[in-house]
Protein backbone atom coordinates (compact mmCIF):
# COMPACT_ATOMS: atom_id res chain seq x y z
CA UNK A 1 0.00 0.00 0.00
CA UNK A 2 1.28 3.12 -0.81
CA UNK A 3 2.01 6.14 1.38
CA UNK A 4 -0.58 9.41 0.52
CA UNK A 5 0.41 12.96 1.30
CA UNK A 6 -0.47 13.05 5.00
CA UNK A 7 1.47 10.11 5.55
CA UNK A 8 4.57 11.64 4.29
CA UNK A 9 3.74 14.94 6.12
CA UNK A 10 3.65 12.99 9.24
CA UNK A 11 6.42 10.96 8.87
CA UNK A 12 8.62 14.16 7.75
CA UNK A 13 7.48 16.19 10.94
CA UNK A 14 10.44 17.95 12.42
CA UNK A 15 8.77 17.95 16.30
CA UNK A 16 9.26 20.99 18.11
CA UNK A 17 12.76 21.26 18.18
CA UNK A 18 13.64 19.91 14.04
CA UNK A 19 17.47 18.53 12.72
CA UNK A 20 18.48 22.00 12.80
CA UNK A 21 18.49 22.58 16.10
CA UNK A 22 21.12 22.60 19.51
CA UNK A 23 18.79 20.35 21.12
CA UNK A 24 18.97 17.73 18.73
CA UNK A 25 22.91 17.76 17.99
CA UNK A 26 23.45 18.14 22.37
CA UNK A 27 20.83 15.76 23.17
CA UNK A 28 21.49 12.98 21.22
CA UNK A 29 25.24 11.76 23.07
CA UNK A 30 24.22 9.05 25.13
CA UNK A 31 26.88 9.77 27.47
CA UNK A 32 26.21 13.50 27.63
CA UNK A 33 22.52 12.80 28.80
CA UNK A 34 23.46 9.69 31.20
CA UNK A 35 26.04 12.50 32.53
CA UNK A 36 23.27 15.05 32.49
CA UNK A 37 20.66 13.23 34.20
CA UNK A 38 22.02 12.35 37.53
CA UNK A 39 23.31 15.73 37.93
CA UNK A 40 20.06 17.41 37.02
CA UNK A 41 17.95 14.95 39.41
CA UNK A 42 20.42 16.12 42.05
CA UNK A 43 19.67 19.67 41.45
CA UNK A 44 16.15 19.35 41.38
CA UNK A 45 15.63 17.44 44.61
CA UNK A 46 18.37 20.36 46.35
CA UNK A 47 14.88 22.57 45.63
CA UNK A 48 13.18 21.13 49.29
CA UNK A 49 9.75 21.21 47.74
CA UNK A 50 10.70 18.87 44.78
CA UNK A 51 12.63 16.75 47.65
CA UNK A 52 8.69 16.84 49.05
CA UNK A 53 7.02 16.21 45.73
CA UNK A 54 9.16 13.12 44.86
CA UNK A 55 10.04 11.56 48.21
CA UNK A 56 5.82 11.13 48.91
CA UNK A 57 4.57 10.35 45.11
CA UNK A 58 7.36 8.23 43.71
CA UNK A 59 8.84 4.80 44.29
CA UNK A 60 11.91 5.87 43.48
CA UNK A 61 13.85 4.18 46.36
CA UNK A 62 11.58 0.86 45.36
CA UNK A 63 13.23 1.32 42.13
CA UNK A 64 15.32 4.13 40.89
CA UNK A 65 16.09 2.96 37.29
CA UNK A 66 12.05 3.50 36.76
CA UNK A 67 12.11 6.83 37.42
CA UNK A 68 15.43 7.71 35.54
CA UNK A 69 13.83 5.87 32.69
CA UNK A 70 10.77 7.76 32.73
CA UNK A 71 12.30 11.12 32.80
CA UNK A 72 14.74 10.47 30.23
CA UNK A 73 12.01 9.00 27.95
CA UNK A 74 9.94 11.89 28.86
CA UNK A 75 12.80 14.29 28.05
CA UNK A 76 13.47 12.68 24.75
CA UNK A 77 10.09 12.48 23.45
CA UNK A 78 9.71 15.89 23.97
CA UNK A 79 12.87 16.21 21.83
CA UNK A 80 12.74 14.13 19.40
CA UNK A 81 9.10 12.98 18.84
CA UNK A 82 7.14 14.35 16.47
CA UNK A 83 4.60 17.24 17.20
CA UNK A 84 1.87 14.79 17.96
CA UNK A 85 3.98 12.90 20.07
CA UNK A 86 5.68 15.75 22.00
CA UNK A 87 2.84 17.64 22.58
CA UNK A 88 1.03 14.32 23.88
CA UNK A 89 3.64 13.87 26.30
CA UNK A 90 3.51 17.52 27.65
CA UNK A 91 -0.14 17.18 28.56
CA UNK A 92 0.57 14.09 29.94
CA UNK A 93 3.21 15.03 32.18
CA UNK A 94 1.25 18.27 33.14
CA UNK A 95 -1.62 16.13 34.16
CA UNK A 96 -0.02 13.97 36.23
CA UNK A 97 1.64 17.19 38.29
CA UNK A 98 -1.82 17.85 39.28
CA UNK A 99 -1.93 15.24 41.10
CA UNK A 100 1.58 15.97 43.26
CA UNK A 101 0.48 17.79 45.80
CA UNK A 102 0.54 17.46 50.06
CA UNK A 103 1.87 18.87 53.45
CA UNK A 104 5.14 19.63 54.03
CA UNK A 105 7.04 16.87 56.45
CA UNK A 106 10.50 18.57 57.02
CA UNK A 107 10.19 21.13 59.50
CA UNK A 108 12.93 23.25 58.43
CA UNK A 109 11.41 23.32 54.86
CA UNK A 110 7.89 23.85 56.63
CA UNK A 111 9.16 26.82 58.34
CA UNK A 112 10.82 28.36 55.19
CA UNK A 113 8.67 28.07 52.59
CA UNK A 114 5.16 26.89 53.65
CA UNK A 115 2.88 23.94 54.55
CA UNK A 116 1.88 22.60 51.40
CA UNK A 117 3.50 21.96 47.78
CA UNK A 118 2.59 21.39 44.42
CA UNK A 119 4.29 20.16 41.42
CA UNK A 120 2.10 22.97 39.37
CA UNK A 121 3.68 25.79 40.69
CA UNK A 122 5.05 27.63 38.15
CA UNK A 123 8.43 28.65 40.00
CA UNK A 124 8.74 24.81 40.85
CA UNK A 125 8.27 23.96 37.52
CA UNK A 126 11.09 26.88 36.23
CA UNK A 127 13.45 25.40 38.30
CA UNK A 128 13.12 21.86 37.32
CA UNK A 129 13.49 23.03 33.76
CA UNK A 130 16.40 25.36 34.21
CA UNK A 131 18.10 22.17 35.54
CA UNK A 132 17.91 19.87 32.22
CA UNK A 133 18.89 23.07 30.40
CA UNK A 134 21.62 23.81 32.19
CA UNK A 135 22.96 20.31 33.28
CA UNK A 136 23.24 19.83 28.96
CA UNK A 137 24.97 22.80 28.59
CA UNK A 138 27.30 22.02 31.60
CA UNK A 139 27.67 18.16 30.57
CA UNK A 140 28.27 19.17 27.13
CA UNK A 141 31.00 21.11 28.31
CA UNK A 142 32.57 18.78 30.02
CA UNK A 143 32.51 15.37 27.90
CA UNK A 144 32.25 17.07 24.51
CA UNK A 145 34.20 20.39 24.55
CA UNK A 146 33.03 23.98 25.37
CA UNK A 147 30.03 24.61 23.98
CA UNK A 148 30.22 28.58 22.33
CA UNK A 149 28.00 31.50 23.66
CA UNK A 150 26.25 31.67 20.59
CA UNK A 151 25.41 28.20 20.61
CA UNK A 152 24.26 28.17 24.11
CA UNK A 153 21.90 31.04 23.79
CA UNK A 154 20.47 29.25 20.55
CA UNK A 155 19.54 26.15 22.63
CA UNK A 156 18.60 28.47 25.24
CA UNK A 157 15.76 29.98 23.60
CA UNK A 158 15.01 26.92 21.96
CA UNK A 159 13.51 25.82 25.27
CA UNK A 160 11.63 28.79 26.19
CA UNK A 161 8.02 27.77 24.13
CA UNK A 162 8.54 24.32 26.13
CA UNK A 163 8.84 26.05 29.27
CA UNK A 164 5.62 27.70 28.79
CA UNK A 165 4.00 24.47 27.31
CA UNK A 166 4.68 23.56 31.01
CA UNK A 167 2.94 26.59 32.97
CA UNK A 168 5.97 28.92 33.08
CA UNK A 169 5.05 32.65 32.02
CA UNK A 170 7.14 35.05 31.03
CA UNK A 171 6.90 36.86 34.61
CA UNK A 172 8.77 33.71 35.74
CA UNK A 173 11.40 32.99 32.29
CA UNK A 174 14.31 34.48 32.06
CA UNK A 175 14.01 36.15 28.56
CA UNK A 176 18.15 35.35 27.52
CA UNK A 177 20.68 33.37 28.69
CA UNK A 178 22.21 36.42 30.24
CA UNK A 179 18.97 36.68 32.29
CA UNK A 180 18.89 32.73 32.92
CA UNK A 181 22.32 32.62 34.21
CA UNK A 182 21.32 35.45 36.94
CA UNK A 183 18.46 33.31 37.49
CA UNK A 184 20.35 30.52 38.45
CA UNK A 185 23.07 32.20 40.25
CA UNK A 186 20.02 33.80 42.60
CA UNK A 187 18.63 30.26 42.97
CA UNK A 188 21.86 28.90 44.16
CA UNK A 189 23.10 31.31 46.24
CA UNK A 190 23.01 32.17 49.49
CA UNK A 191 19.88 33.95 49.75
CA UNK A 192 18.04 31.62 47.11
CA UNK A 193 15.74 28.82 48.26
CA UNK A 194 17.83 26.01 46.61
CA UNK A 195 19.40 24.27 49.94
CA UNK A 196 20.14 20.42 50.28
CA UNK A 197 17.36 18.97 52.74
CA UNK A 198 17.47 15.91 55.11
CA UNK A 199 15.01 14.30 52.62
CA UNK A 200 17.15 15.38 49.81
CA UNK A 201 20.07 13.27 51.14
CA UNK A 202 18.11 10.48 51.99
CA UNK A 203 16.71 10.18 48.24
CA UNK A 204 20.34 11.27 47.05
CA UNK A 205 21.51 7.54 47.73
CA UNK A 206 18.94 6.07 45.22
CA UNK A 207 20.18 8.56 42.52
CA UNK A 208 23.80 7.72 43.21
CA UNK A 209 23.83 4.12 44.16
CA UNK A 210 21.10 2.40 42.34
CA UNK A 211 20.62 -1.52 42.40
CA UNK A 212 21.97 -3.12 39.61
CA UNK A 213 19.17 -5.81 39.89
CA UNK A 214 16.39 -3.90 38.23
CA UNK A 215 18.67 -3.33 35.28
CA UNK A 216 21.48 -6.25 34.47
CA UNK A 217 19.42 -9.09 37.24
CA UNK A 218 23.03 -10.81 36.91
CA UNK A 219 24.76 -8.02 38.61
CA UNK A 220 22.36 -7.47 41.51
CA UNK A 221 24.25 -9.31 44.13
CA UNK A 222 27.21 -6.25 43.47
CA UNK A 223 27.28 -3.73 46.30
CA UNK A 224 26.82 -0.41 45.08
CA UNK A 225 30.31 0.62 46.40
CA UNK A 226 31.59 -1.35 43.74
CA UNK A 227 30.17 0.88 41.09
CA UNK A 228 29.10 4.04 42.69
CA UNK A 229 33.01 5.82 41.16
CA UNK A 230 30.51 5.26 38.04
CA UNK A 231 28.59 8.52 39.25
CA UNK A 232 31.35 10.27 40.09
CA UNK A 233 31.72 12.70 36.67
CA UNK A 234 28.12 13.80 37.38
CA UNK A 235 29.06 14.60 40.67
CA UNK A 236 31.74 16.58 39.54
CA UNK A 237 29.72 18.78 37.32
CA UNK A 238 27.65 19.96 40.37
CA UNK A 239 27.84 23.50 41.80
CA UNK A 240 30.07 23.05 44.76
CA UNK A 241 27.90 24.22 47.30
CA UNK A 242 24.94 21.68 46.41
CA UNK A 243 27.83 18.95 45.97
CA UNK A 244 28.79 20.34 49.91
CA UNK A 245 25.51 20.21 50.75
CA UNK A 246 24.89 16.42 49.75
CA UNK A 247 28.17 15.73 51.55
CA UNK A 248 29.77 14.11 49.14
CA UNK A 249 33.57 13.85 49.22
CA UNK A 250 35.39 15.19 46.27
CA UNK A 251 38.74 14.60 46.63
CA UNK A 252 42.06 14.20 44.50
CA UNK A 253 40.61 9.92 43.78
CA UNK A 254 37.16 11.41 43.09
CA UNK A 255 38.77 13.78 40.24
CA UNK A 256 41.23 11.52 38.96
CA UNK A 257 38.50 8.72 38.39
CA UNK A 258 35.97 11.54 36.59
CA UNK A 259 39.13 12.46 34.15
CA UNK A 260 40.06 9.42 33.35
CA UNK A 261 36.45 8.08 32.25
CA UNK A 262 35.57 11.38 30.45
CA UNK A 263 38.88 11.55 28.80
CA UNK A 264 38.01 8.15 27.88
CA UNK A 265 35.28 8.89 26.09
CA UNK A 266 36.40 12.12 24.49
CA UNK A 267 39.66 9.63 22.79
CA UNK A 268 37.58 6.73 21.67
CA UNK A 269 34.00 9.13 20.80
CA UNK A 270 34.99 9.18 17.34
CA UNK A 271 35.53 5.71 16.65
CA UNK A 272 31.76 4.63 17.98
CA UNK A 273 29.50 3.90 15.68
CA UNK A 274 26.62 6.18 15.96
CA UNK A 275 24.18 3.02 16.73
CA UNK A 276 26.27 3.29 20.23
CA UNK A 277 26.69 6.73 20.77
CA UNK A 278 23.40 7.96 19.93
CA UNK A 279 20.21 8.20 21.43
CA UNK A 280 17.87 5.28 20.09
CA UNK A 281 14.85 8.52 19.82
CA UNK A 282 17.17 11.03 17.79
CA UNK A 283 17.95 8.27 15.01
CA UNK A 284 14.25 7.35 15.15
CA UNK A 285 14.13 11.11 14.47
CA UNK A 286 16.61 11.35 11.46
CA UNK A 287 14.80 8.06 10.18
CA UNK A 288 11.09 10.06 10.45
CA UNK A 289 12.79 13.14 8.62
CA UNK A 290 14.18 10.75 5.55
CA UNK A 291 10.82 9.61 5.20
CA UNK A 292 12.11 5.48 6.54
CA UNK A 293 8.40 4.14 8.28
CA UNK A 294 10.64 1.97 10.08
CA UNK A 295 10.27 2.52 13.80
CA UNK A 296 10.07 5.96 13.00
CA UNK A 297 8.52 7.12 16.22
CA UNK A 298 8.39 5.37 19.20
CA UNK A 299 6.12 4.26 21.81
CA UNK A 300 5.11 6.44 24.77
CA UNK A 301 7.31 6.62 27.66
CA UNK A 302 6.82 4.35 30.97
CA UNK A 303 7.09 5.15 34.16
CA UNK A 304 6.38 8.54 36.07
CA UNK A 305 8.44 11.93 35.08
CA UNK A 306 8.53 15.18 37.41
Amino acid sequence: MSRGPADDRRLRDPGLYGPGSEAWRLNREAMLLLAAGPRALLLQIAHPLVAEGVDQHSDFRRDPWQRLHGTLQSYLAIGYGSTDRARAEIRRLNGLHRGIVGPVRDDTTRERHGPRYSARDPALSMWVHATLVDSTLVAADGWLGPVSRDRRERFYAETMPIARAFGIGDDLLPPDLAAFQSYLAQMLGPRGPVAVSPTARRLARFILRPPLGPVVPWLGWLPAPTYAWTMWPAIGLLPDGVRDGYGLHWGPLERGVSRWLVGGFRFWRPWFPEALRWMPQARAADRRLAGSPRRADPGPPRGDAQ
